[in-house]
């Protein structure tokens, strides 16, 4: 083959990124876990012999994707390159090895072309039941918290480890869901092995090794050009969000040097005895992603763009912790993350960062009873995904029941009716929850919710931002509170099992985002709009000198 130009190595960059995207695709349309096929919560990528992400797919979430990165070199150490055939696959949900709690399957499949092997395809789902207590913070360690699964072959030359699958099948409420999420993952990977064997006949390729080293050369250089023309020094903050027992202090020290950007968390709260511990490996993917949407959002996420941004956390921190402390709601620490940061960060560039928003994501994680019993799961299991409102941005509102920095789609409605025996009665905006500013927080919303066949359903909660909500800046307002209830009257934890009585309903608000700038400077004519369109309440308007 002749010398690949910066053209030809550009091209086959892009068709490597829409090989990814394919395969993802495949993966969210034969999940059966509706938070996977309806709201996204997924990652894949391809990645070179030695465990570089090369690509990673528009569709999934920065949780899954940046953790999903480590997840492959553990393979790679445990099953050398060299000792891998076709119709490998490994898997895993080890939470340190992992994308960092026991519900998120990560599967490896090695992929060869003219039979050699040249790259590894990896994936990740949310999978909604894998036993234990079930996906909320309940737990008081790891092993409580459901089947844990280390670093295993589910795939040996192509046979499949039926003994591993009886085990998966066994230790799960929702056998025939968990079942064909396995089945999913897995054929989610070989199509991304077959597009990339037809993308190298194509061009010729016998290797990636060229295409790899452009890749990750460039996409390093890019990002440390951006990361030059920011001011160079070190900036501290501090937030506090609820935590299970007691409030929690998130601090973290952001340093901006010519040769990258590094995130200290020292100063952090301990592990907690609860579910909400964030492993390093998640706490490093929010982390690096809240800075990547400041420096050098439009450069491909790899491995060569996220090496100039690190991260560091006290052993046992919160935002550390060490098996076997519980982690399964550790997106509630975890996604708060790049707003710790993003204060840090307002002290060099607040022209490019936002005020806090809702962060962590508000699902309704609902379990119970069906009327039909006889169709092969035991009851039903669901994450109905809600969301927030995001911060204010410098010059433009913050975005009403936005899941950021999750990605993730809001469940429609109609879809948990179809799977759940729960009846929506409301699911809409909620009224002045956006904090004023000259720029306006981000509306959350008012979701009420009950049982259609007269049974109670558990309600496994694991918000935040009940106590302490997104702040403003600059003279902006804070957003509303979150908060839990009973339609009767009933205030409900914020975390924690409660069960929902058949007879009442379960009301949930979550919170709208902080705003920027004194209110009065809104534009009047902004004012009036949102109060045409229901956002902001008579009451409310005053705020901004109305």
């Amino acid at each position: 083959m002749t010398k690949l130009s910066d053209i030809d190595l550009q091209v086959m960059w892009n068709r490597l990124i829409a090989v990814v995207e394919e395969q993802a695709q495949v993966l969210l349309r034969t999940a059966f876990s509706a938070i996977v096929r309806e709201a996204g919560d997924l990652s894949a990528g391809v990645f070179d012999r030695d465990g570089n992400m090369l690509a990673q797919a528009v569709t999934g979430t920065p949780g899954h994707v940046n953790s999903m990165a480590e997840s492959v070199k553990h393979f790679i150490r445990t099953f050398p390159v060299e000792t891998m055939r076709e119709g490998d696959i490994y898997i895993t949900n080890d939470p340190w090895m992992g994308t960092g709690h026991l519900n998120d399957f990560v599967l490896t499949t090695p992929a060869f072309h003219k039979g050699k092997l040249v790259a590894l395809f990896s994936c990740t789902s949310h999978l909604m039941d894998i036993g234990g207590i079930g996906f909320g913070p309940d737990a008081t360690d790891v092993f409580m918290e459901g089947l844990y699964i280390p670093l295993l072959k589910l795939a040996d030359n192509g046979k499949l480890n039926e003994t591993l699958m009886a085990m998966i099948r066994a230790n799960t409420r929702l056998p025939i869901d968990t079942e064909g999420d396995v089945y999913s993952l897995a054929a989610c990977n070989d199509v991304g092995c077959e597009r990339l064997s037809a993308m190298m006949t194509e061009f010729g390729l016998d290797d990636l090794d060229v295409l790899s080293k452009h890749i990750l050369s460039r996409s390093r250089a890019a990002v440390l050009d951006a990361i030059a023309a920011m001011p160079q020094g070190s900036w501290s903050n501090t937030m506090t969000v609820d935590g299970y027992d007691e409030p929690v202090v998130l601090a973290a020290t952001v340093t901006v040097s010519k040769t990258g950007i590094h995130v200290d968390f020292a100063g952090t709260g301990p592990a907690s005895r609860r579910g909400i511990n964030v492993p390093l490996a998640y706490t490093t993917a929010y982390t690096v992603f809240g800075l990547a949407c400041i420096v050098g959002k439009d450069i491909p996420n790899n491995a060569g763009s996220l090496a100039p941004l690190t991260v560091s956390a006290p052993e046992d921190s919160i935002v550390n912790a060490l098996k076997p402390k519980p982690v399964a709601s550790r997106h509630v620490i975890g996604q708060m993350l790049p707003d710790v940061v993003f204060g840090a960060l307002r002290q060099a560039i607040p022209e490019r960062v936002p005020a806090e928003g809702t962060s962590c994501l508000w699902n309704l994680n609902v379990r119970g009873q069906t009327e039909d019993a006889g169709l092969g799961n035991y009851g039903f299991t669901m994450a109905v995904t809600s969301n927030g409102g995001t911060g204010a941005r410098p010059l433009k509102d913050g975005l009403s029941a936005t899941a950021y920095p999750s990605g993730v789609k809001g469940t429609p409605v109609e879809i948990a009716e179809s799977i759940t025996p729960l009846i929506f009665w409301r699911k809409e905006f909620r009224t002045d929850s956006g904090g004023a500013g000259k720029t306006r927080g981000g509306l959350g919303q008012v979701i009420e919710v009950g049982s259609r066949i007269g049974k109670p359903f558990d309600l496994l909660a694991a918000y935040d931002r009940i106590d302490h909500p997104p702040r403003g800046r600059d003279g902006g307002k804070d957003g509303a509170a979150g908060a839990v209830a009973l339609k009767s009257g009933v205030k409900l934890k914020g975390k924690g099992f409660q069960l929902i009585p058949p007879d009442d309903r379960l009301v949930v608000m979550t919170p709208g985002g902080g705003g920027i700038g004194a209110p009065t400077a809104r534009d009047k004519a902004a004012v009036e709009k949102d109060l045409s369109e229901g956002l902001i309440s008579k009451a409310g308007a005053k705020v901004y000198g109305g």
